[in-house]
């Protein structure tokens, strides 16, 4: 690995332990430099996560209706193993998923437990462009008072990822990607409320 990737590895996970610590805080990516040399159907951000995260001693899992072949590439960057949902420490959901499968993948993906709550699954989403508008409310560690975040996926998944959630310690850790080289995170111990329509 070339010293210059290293160094970029390094940035991106400052950055990723940097939103997981204070959730709802979009960073951007953007001066970390590209690792693909062929154009590959997820985001520069969803990639570096992926890079940046898995090794040879975790597994994973993806979310895709169109590329389903990915995970040989991911194994190959990486070293990590696919695994079924149940057993993924990692869940990789690319933006052409279906809810259907999402809201699947939330009631069967690791939990974690009380002897070992770290033994959960950490979720790396694609959304449409994050930002910080009102469609969810974020209260917990990390957080002033609150926070305002809008992503792309419906009340459904905020609610059975809520369900998932509620007997802490136990619970899901979520990494937001888009097509801006942006991030956001909402870790297992961020109460989630969202928007009511009127």
């Amino acid at each position: 690995m070339a010293i210059e990737q290293v160094h970029d590895l390094q940035k991106v996970y400052r950055k990723l332990l940097h939103s997981m610590s204070r959730p709802g805080t979009i960073s951007s990516l953007q001066e970390v430099g590209g690792h693909s040399e062929n154009p590959l159907p997820y985001y520069e951000a969803t990639l570096h996560s992926i890079v940046t995260l898995l090794d040879g001693e975790v597994s994973f899992h993806i979310l895709t209706e169109n590329h389903q072949d990915l995970h040989t590439k991911i194994s190959e960057y990486t070293l990590a193993k696919w695994a079924p949902i149940g057993e993924a420490d990692y869940v990789i959901v690319l933006r052409d998923s279906l809810e259907s499968s999402i809201l699947w993948a939330v009631e069967e993906c690791k939990n974690g437990n009380l002897i070992d709550p770290q033994a959960s699954a950490t979720w790396i989403i694609e959304s449409a462009p994050l930002s910080n508008q009102d469609e969810l409310t974020l209260t917990g560690p990390g957080i002033k008072d609150s926070s305002q975040l809008e992503v792309s996926l419906s009340s459904s998944f905020w609610q059975a990822r809520n369900e998932r959630t509620k007997e802490y310690p136990l619970g899901i850790d979520l990494i937001f990607t888009d097509e801006h080289s942006q991030i956001v995170c909402v870790p297992r111990t961020t109460t989630v409320v969202v928007k009511e329509v009127e």
